[in-house]
């Protein structure tokens, strides 16, 4: 019964049982797609089913058979049908077969170039070296990639700033004209997705799809040369027999597009060939050894990039953003020149101004040196005053 349910059901999104067989036959996508396919294919009668149909059809002459039954019956009158469908339903998706490895491949071919390319990386790279061996006290000639993770992680003592912060502040100082880096290596983000041991297993079953399908399409035209040499041998067939199909139907076409299909799979083997052959003499070219190329996959070292460049284009944000608004601070703060100290500035003599500006590079200069540096100034005063009282005896007692 519940079999009976499932084929019911299945049966109101196909065709009339009567129309299955010849488009079954010539492989007609115009009465069945992609899906009435995969339907079919599960609802291929067992030789079970098939011997208890019959059973009840020979107790029972007069009555008439079910909807399940009658469909069960009329496919399991198509000779080959199981390898029918599959074959069909490879041809129908070979497309998205072949996509589905060549566009990760793409990515990961388009990755690399745009690495490659990238100046702001080339940048990155070189400060982290330049900081790393600063803080190390040695001349390292390069580090692994997956230390780019940890720089948001390690922070200053003073500050408590983490290091990609510093890095992009120097970043924007050395190098103005870079990029946030994230913007520049978009196919490094989708190759990072992607699973390519994954890829090489499907490039794996669609070969062997491929030649499975050889197989059946022998099968097929083995017991078709048998029916028709058979003398006297009545067709049960009739209009859907596959001989009878249209010259231009997708079964006879079959062979010519067996042959364009493993054609297709040579190029795309090659392709993946020299793909992951040159990811591998991309990461020597980074510095990577032979044996952390071996154990190194494509889409962990894509992955690492990505993460970075992303944290890297946050925090760039970040101190862009702050820079604009200390701007827009001290321009709002400035007085306009119609105020009292506008108007006090514009009076002041040349000499003052030279006066002013000298004293104050030279307090500047002393803000800067650090504490320890600094030698107690008995002239200094001690106890609590105003204000304006402790700036008067500052610019009064200060010797430069």
């Amino acid at each position: 019964m519940k079999r009976s349910n499932i084929i019911t059901i299945a049966l109101s999104s196909l065709p009339p049982p009567r129309l299955l067989p010849p488009a079954i036959y010539s492989m007609d996508s115009s009465v069945l797609d992609r899906e009435d396919v995969q339907r079919l294919q599960e609802l291929i009668p067992t030789e079970e089913e098939l011997g208890l149909i019959k059973d009840a059809k020979a107790q029972n002459p007069h009555s008439q058979l079910a909807q399940a039954e009658l469909c069960l019956l009329t496919l399991g009158e198509i000779s080959h049908l199981s390898s029918r469908l599959q074959l069909w339903a490879f041809a129908l998706d070979y497309d998205s077969l072949e996509r589905e490895i060549a566009e990760p491949l793409f990515h990961l071919k388009l990755a690399m170039e745009q690495l490659a390319a990238s100046q702001t990386f080339r940048c990155i790279l070189a400060t982290v070296l330049a900081i790393g061996n600063f803080l190390n006290g040695c001349k390292a000639r390069g580090f692994e990639l997956s230390y780019l993770g940890k720089l948001s992680q390690v922070r200053d003592t003073h500050s408590r700033q983490p290091l990609l912060h510093h890095v992009c502040v120097l970043l924007l100082q050395l190098y103005p004209q870079s990029s946030d880096l994230y913007s520049d290596i978009s196919a490094v983000t989708k190759a990072g997705k992607c699973d390519y041991s994954q890829v090489q297993s499907n490039l794996s079953q669609l070969e062997a799809l491929c030649k499975a399908s050889w197989e059946q399409l022998k099968a097929l035209d083995k017991a078709e040369e048998k029916r028709k040499g058979g003398k006297g041998e009545k067709r049960r067939g009739g209009a859907g027999d596959e001989s009878l199909a249209p010259e231009g139907s997708l079964r006879h076409r079959l062979p010519k597009i067996l042959k364009e299909f493993e054609e297709r799979l040579k190029v795309l083997r090659a392709v993946h060939r020299r793909v992951i052959n040159r990811f591998h003499s991309f990461l020597l070219f980074l510095g990577y050894s032979r044996a952390m190329v071996r154990d190194t996959r494509a889409e962990d070292f894509c992955k690492t990039i990505s993460n970075f460049s992303l944290e890297y284009r946050t925090t760039r944000q970040g101190i862009l953003l702050q820079r604009e608004r200390e701007r827009q601070k001290s321009g709002a703060e400035s007085p306009g020149p119609n105020t009292p100290i506008g108007r006090r500035k514009r009076q002041q003599t040349p000499a003052q101004e030279s006066e002013r500006s000298e004293e104050q590079c030279k307090l500047e200069e002393v803000l800067k040196t650090p504490e320890s540096s600094l030698r107690l100034d008995a002239t200094l005063p001690r106890n609590r005053r105003r204000t304006a009282d402790i700036q008067g005896a500052v610019s009064r007692n200060l010797k430069w």
